[in-house]
Formats: C-alpha cells, structure tokens, sequence
C-alpha cells in the first residue's frame, strides 16, 4: 500500500516523509483508522500535541496527519496537515458537544475534490436545502455537483434537473437511478484514480445505494425509506473513505437532520451572485431592500426576475452564518439594520 494511491501529493506536502502520512479513512470518536505506507491500522491523537495546543487542528475523515507509527498497536497522531478543502456544518443542538475548540463548528470532511449535493426525486426534493447546501459546497474548496437520484420514481426527471439548473448556475446538474442505471455513465467521470468525491445528502436520498452500485459490491449497508413520508433510517453512522477498484475514492456521510450554516459567507454569495449583483446596484449604498425607491431587489421581485422565496432564503442564510460564527456582529447588524430603515424613512 502506497499512501500516494490515498491522494498525497508531494507536491503540495512538500518536504514530508511519507513514511509518517497517514490518511485517516474512518471515524470513531476517539479513535481513528487510517491507511499508510505500513497499510491498514487504528490510531488515536497524541493528547499533549492537541489538547495542549490551541493551534493544532483536529483530524477527521480525509485528512492527511503525521503518525507515530506502531507495528503491535495504536499509531499516534500528533499533526494534522493543512487541507486544502474541508467541508464544516453547525452542530445541532444534539451534536454540540465540548470540543476542543469550539462548540458549534463540526468538521464533516476534508481533502476532498468534489462535493456531491444528493437529492432523491421523492418527498425528500426541497429546492431551499439544495441552496443550503451548495452554499457550504462552494464555501468547502470542493466543485459542487448535483446529483438527484431515484429518478425512476418520477416520469419527467429533467423537469426537477431544469428548475434545479435556474438556481444553481455554473453547477452541472444530474439526475439518476440505481435500479435502472440511468444517469450512472454521466457521473462515472468524477471518479478518476486518486480523486475524492464526498457524498452529502439527509438520510434515505440513496448515498450508500450509489456507493455499492459504484464498487460493483455492496460495502454500505443499506436500509428502505418510509414510503408515507420519504424518511429512512441513519444507514451510515460514522464518515467513511471508500476506495472504488479503480482508485477513486468517496467519503460516504451519515444522514443530517440538521445542517447549519458555518462561515459560509462566501459559499452564500457565489450562490446567490444574482441576488449580490442586484443590491449593488441599488439606489442607496445602506439599502435595506424593504421599501426604498431605486431598489433592484424589489423591482427584481416586481417584475419576476426573482422569486420573493429566493431572497428570502438567502437572506435567512446570511443571517445564520452570521449568527452562528459571529453572533456578537451579528446583533450589531439587525440594530443597525433597523436604524437604516428609520432613516431612510425620515427621507421619503
């Protein structure tokens, strides 16, 4: 084993021994298996090089890390190297746990090249998750990819493809069934030997269903969704590296019940780029886009440019983002919103 065929390249980690790279390719809590030039073992975190360090970077599923390797048992991780994608969510109130540093960011992946936003073409199809979504795709450094799947559940598949296709510009958009392979040959081409494509989608939208039928064997359990209302069980429990025979790589996620928003500032605004584009050509620099004259928002909405739920949306994910990295400005932007608008007002 050959911890390059895990997607290391020197080129980015220059001046590394790659007999101290290891991949981490599952998650336990605290414990991790990885895969290295010694092959296939378990590793936990040296606690004095994270603990006591407020710098260090804890490791989850995809990273690169530095190991004390170990022949008869545990290696030690004492360094996680710097990614050069990663994909972050809001911990639920369930999830939010003490963690090292933070109690709300929670790491789902990392050194991933492309994010794969999963819809099924069921009850779970929700135009307002697959913005949520992409915004923290594009924020992640990977390239969105869309993929709505069960499409033999539907007799006109490419209507949803069109009308996710009008919210999601520049994304390629796919629509395909593993009871029926369609769609299968237009994806195939993401995963390329050394490549890392992670899955993200809620429960029951067929994740591990696409992951068997990629390997050609199944290696992720799976579980029938509730046909009342389109909901299945949490199959996949932990995030998991998945080699394919052909030496791509997918990093299969468990179902999100929840998916909030974290620093996302920049994925929000390559999503919405129609809706960034139109307030900077507002009327007034401070517009609130309520109810001031000159307003591109509210001439867009007018004419049926954009959808009202659309700027709503985006403004609803602005505001999470904000408020979950940074509710302190947060509360300072909402009083200076509301003084805006008074002045505003005093000059109409």
């Amino acid at each position: 084993m050959n911890i390059k065929e895990y997607g290391f390249k020197d080129t980015i980690y220059k001046d590394i021994d790659e007999n101290k790279v290891a991949r981490i390719v599952a998650t336990h809590k605290d414990r991790f298996e990885i895969v290295s030039n010694f092959g296939r073992s378990f590793a936990q975190i040296k606690r004095g090089a994270f603990y006591d360090n407020t710098e260090s970077i804890y490791p989850t599923t995809g990273d690169f890390v530095l190991i004390e390797w170990n022949e008869t048992g545990d290696s030690m991780i004492y360094e996680t190297l710097k990614r050069v994608s990663s994909f972050s969510r809001s911990a639920s109130s369930s999830d939010r746990k003490k963690e090292l540093h933070s109690q709300h960011e929670q790491l789902v992946a990392s050194n991933f090249d492309y994010v794969f936003i999963m819809q099924s073409l069921n009850n779970n199809f929700n135009i307002n998750r697959i913005e949520r979504y992409l915004s923290l795709a594009w924020q992640s450094g990977g390239v969105p990819v869309i993929v709505l799947t069960k499409s033999d559940l539907v007799t006109d598949s490419q209507k949803y493809v069109d009308e996710v296709e009008s919210i999601a510009v520049g994304v390629d958009v796919y629509s395909v069934s593993c009871v029926t392979k369609e769609g299968l040959e237009n994806i195939k081409k993401y995963f390329q030997k050394g490549k890392t494509v992670v899955f993200l989608g809620s429960s029951g939208v067929g994740k591990s269903t696409l992951v068997n039928t990629l390997y050609g064997e199944e290696v992720m359990k799976t579980s029938e969704i509730r046909e009342e209302d389109s909901r299945g069980r949490h199959t996949t429990t932990s995030r998991n590296l998945i080699m394919l025979p052909n030496g791509a790589m997918i990093i299969d996620t468990p179902g999100m019940r929840e998916l909030g928003m974290w620093d996302a500032e920049e994925g929000i605004s390559k999503t919405f780029e129609d809706i960034e584009t139109l307030t900077l050509m507002c009327k007034f620099s401070n517009c609130t886009h309520s109810n001031e004259p000159g307003c591109k928002v509210l001439e867009a909405i007018s004419n049926g440019e954009l959808t009202k739920e659309r700027y709503e949306q985006y403004i609803k994910l602005k505001k999470e983002s904000l408020y979950n990295t940074d509710p302190e400005q947060y509360l300072k932007d909402k009083k200076k919103k509301f003084k805006d608008i008074a002045k505003i007002n005093r000059h109409l």
